[in-house]
Order: C-alpha cells, then sequence, then structure tokens
C-alpha cells in the first residue's frame, strides 16, 4: 500500500505537508506493509532533500501510489483518476466554489476522504490544524494591539521558524491593563488560551469578569450557554442549543460592555443567534475595539467580520457607525484580525501537529480493517461516482440545483 504526500497547488501557497520526515520514518516502523513516497515540490516546509535523507523517494510521477495525501483541494486539473484521496476539499458546507471540485472527484471515480470528516463515532473531530489556528490568531490579535496603539512591534509569524520563536517575541513584550473575552472551548479556543497563559495573563471566572475592575490584563473563556440563552427566560441546555437554536437570542452583549478585545475561537452552527449584530457594534456602551476573529465567518456571527484577511495583510478597521471598512488604526473603529488561513503561518509545528494526529487515527485503519469506522464514516465518494450515504444531501449541489 502506498501512500504519497502530494505538492500543496492552491494559491495563496501552503507550506504544509500531512507528514514531516521523521513521522514518515514513525509510520513505516510501525507500518512495515506501508510505502510512503514524495511529490517533488519547492514550498514545502520540508524540503525534497530531508525526505531523501530519510529514506523516502522524492518523485516528479507520483500516479502509481494508491493513497493520496494533501492539505488544500487539489485542483481539478491534478487530479488523478481512481485513486483515493485525503485533503479539505472543502465541500461539505455546499461552498459553491468548489462545486467544480466535487463534480470532477466523482467523474474521475475518486474515493474522497475530507480530513473535516474523520470523527469519532459520535461525530467528535480527530484531526485538524485548530490548535495552530488558536495560536497563530491570538499572537496576531496582540500584534495588532502593538501596531494600533504604539506599545510595541511583535515580529511576523510567518517570518519565524517555529512556536518556539513565537513564544520568545511573546516574552518580549507587556499587555496593558485590558480585558479579553475569549469564545469557544474546542482546539481553537485552547490554542488561544495557550498564548495568553503563555503570557501569564490571569484567567477570572465570568463573575469577576462581568463586576469588578482590575489594575492588570485578564481574561475569561465563555461557552456557548455562556453568551447565548433562551428568550423565554428559562434554563438553557447546551445540547439542545446545539440540535435547534431557535429558542435562544444572543447574551454577548454583557461582555462587550465590559470588554476591550474579543478573540473569537467558537463554533459557529446555522441558525445560531449572532453573538453581536452592527446594531449593537453602534451602541454607546459598546466597548470592544479589537477582535480577533480566529472563526472567519464573513458577514455572520460576528459584526466586525466583512471580509476575510490575508498574512500579508492581516488587519482592517471596521467603522461601527458607517458599516464600512476603514484604516486599523484610525479613531474610534474596531480593529479586525480576519486572516482565514491561519495555521499556514506556523507550517512546521501545524505539519507536525497534524501528522502526530494522522498517524495515531487514520493510518491504522488501513491495516486493521477499519475497525473503528474511521475510514467508512470519512469516505464522500465511491469508485462509482457516487456520494456516499452520509454524504447524499450534497446530490443537488453537485447537480446544480441549489
Amino acid at each position: 500500500m502506498t501512500f504519497a504526500l502530494l505538492k500543496e497547488r492552491k494559491d495563496p501557497p501552503d507550506r504544509r505537508v500531512v507528514f514531516s520526515p521523521q513521522k514518515c520514518q514513525e509510520v513505516m516502523k510501525q507500518f512495515p506493509d506501508a510505502r510512503i513516497i514524495v511529490e517533488s515540490s519547492y514550498l514545502r516546509v520540508f524540503e525534497d532533500h530531508a525526505y531523501h535523507e530519510a529514506g523516502f523517494p522524492v518523485e516528479e510521477d507520483i500516479t502509481h501510489a494508491d493513497i493520496m495525501l494533501g492539505v488544500k483541494e487539489v485542483p481539478v486539473e491534478a487530479l488523478i483518476p481512481n485513486k483515493k484521496y485525503f485533503f479539505f476539499s472543502h465541500t461539505i458546507k455546499k461552498q459553491p466554489y468548489n462545486r467544480n471540485l466535487l463534480r470532477a472527484i466523482l467523474a474521475k471515480g475518486i474515493e474522497l476522504y475530507d480530513h473535516e470528516v474523520i470523527v469519532t463515532e459520535k461525530g467528535s473531530r480527530l484531526i485538524g490544524f485548530g490548535r495552530y489556528a488558536g495560536l497563530v490568531g491570538a499572537y496576531n490579535g496582540f500584534r495588532a494591539l502593538g501596531l494600533r496603539d504604539g506599545l510595541f512591534e511583535l515580529t511576523r509569524v510567518d517570518t519565524l521558524p517555529d512556536l518556539k520563536a513565537v513564544k520568545a517575541e511573546l516574552d518580549q513584550i507587556t499587555i496593558p491593563n485590558i480585558k479579553i473575552v475569549l469564545t469557544g472551548t474546542g482546539k481553537v479556543a485552547h490554542g488561544a488560551k495557550e498564548i495568553l497563559d503563555h503570557l501569564k495573563i490571569p484567567q477570572v471566572s465570568i463573575e469577576e469578569y462581568l463586576a469588578e475592575d482590575f489594575n492588570h490584563a485578564v481574561y475569561c473563556m465563555i461557552d456557548v450557554m455562556d453568551y447565548n440563552k433562551r428568550v423565554d427566560g428559562s434554563q438553557g441546555d447546551k445540547y439542545e442549543f446545539y440540535n435547534d437554536p431557535s429558542d435562544y437570542k444572543s447574551d454577548f452583549l454583557r461582555f462587550a460592555q465590559v470588554s476591550d478585545m474579543f478573540i473569537a475561537g467558537h463554533f459557529y452552527g446555522d441558525g445560531a443567534p449572532y453573538l453581536f449584530t452592527r446594531e449593537d457594534a453602534k451602541r454607546a456602551d459598546f466597548k470592544i475595539d479589537l477582535v480577533a476573529d480566529v472563526s472567519c465567518d464573513i458577514d455572520g456571527p460576528v459584526a466586525s467580520t466583512i471580509r476575510p484577511s490575508t498574512i500579508a495583510d492581516p488587519f482592517y478597521g471596521y467603522d461601527p457607525h458607517t458599516e464600512t471598512e476603514t484604516d486599523f488604526d484610525a479613531p474610534g473603529v474596531i480593529t479586525v484580525m480576519a486572516v482565514d488561513n491561519l495555521p499556514c503561518e506556523l507550517p512546521k509545528d501545524a505539519s507536525e501537529g497534524f501528522g502526530d494526529m494522522f498517524a495515531e487515527h487514520v493510518i491504522p485503519a488501513f491495516f486493521n480493517n477499519d475497525k473503528d469506522g474511521i475510514l467508512q464514516r470519512a469516505r464522500m465518494t465511491t469508485p462509482d461516482g457516487e456520494l456516499t450515504e452520509n454524504f447524499k444531501y450534497l446530490q443537488d449541489f453537485v447537480d446544480g440545483l441549489e
């Protein structure tokens, strides 16, 4: 069974990879029947010679491999028919810009396994780059704060070699007396929390955060039932909210009234209330003036996120009164960081962390008859050009009916 590490072809360039050279060696040691080849790439964070020196063939032609392992979408023209592919296809939410990609996958008899749907039996994701999005997003939020207020200048993450260097940068700065609210409890939020804790910013309870003033920076980490409440005033339930959020409304304003900075690390589900609207942001008692939106849902639950930003130009300003974009450091605006490919800024650490998860949860499934159903749940398409049962809901999307 031959696995091929794909060259990333999407623009803007992505330097990440599923396995580092060291992880390839570990996989081969654990599964001697596996074979790994590497598609040559001048962009990859681990250079071709590193794989070659680790004992793995680096080739231009990988068509003889059985299973293709990538990170981002593979362009239609680069898809090899009748293979198994793993990558983030960005199709499961019926993203219109990838409709033709899914059509091509079906037409070419490809079995697609989307990283995003590699999940446990209960539906919890097993692999992803969430932690690294949270790490970089929080760092970038503080970088925006330093630049905007003339407090300090942090080096861009994408020019630093690894997470250790990122944290060393943070050791050089002092955070002013601000209050920071962090939404979420998953991998993204915990990545952001890792930065806050490294900065030695104390975490306080919701009660303390809402009621007290401090003479130093503090943060509060809040979950869905902290920033949503039932419309009828009765006790809310998280699982009820997940199943049907229609009986809930946002309770985020109580945090916005006492917060200076908001790090958005939550997952936003369809139909859930917006955290704050454009009208909320106009209120005189709305205090937040810096948003590091790691989740980056455009024109959605965080009103100031009106577009994604880029690694090269990560910050913009949102004027709540005109509802338009302006300079990130203009007076009276909400400074926004909304880079939508944050893990790309930390490709070495992100690749190593992703490879650990993929090797632990996915590779064994190829050698134990998929006893835990990992592959079966993640398989979106069949060699016959059909959607699998779990993904039949995409048929109208494929057919252009929606």
